[in-house]
């Protein structure tokens, strides 16, 4: 899934996804920002609109 179009979808899906990645793909939240070519800090305040916060110990938004 390419999340360059990240600021135009529901924000439930798109942690889930980010999550997801954390998971399986990215050792951290600036190596995924760097793959996918986004702003990290633009994603990251996305994702605090709908209440979720990006946890480094456990790498994934809570």
């Amino acid at each position: 899934m390419d999340l360059k179009r990240f600021e135009s979808m529901d924000t439930v899906m798109l942690l889930s996804i980010v999550n997801m990645k954390l998971r399986d793909e990215f050792p951290s939240l600036t190596e995924l920002a760097k793959y996918f070519e986004i702003d990290e800090s633009a994603l990251a305040s996305k994702l605090a609109g709908g209440g979720f916060e990006y946890q480094p110990e456990q790498n994934q938004f809570r």
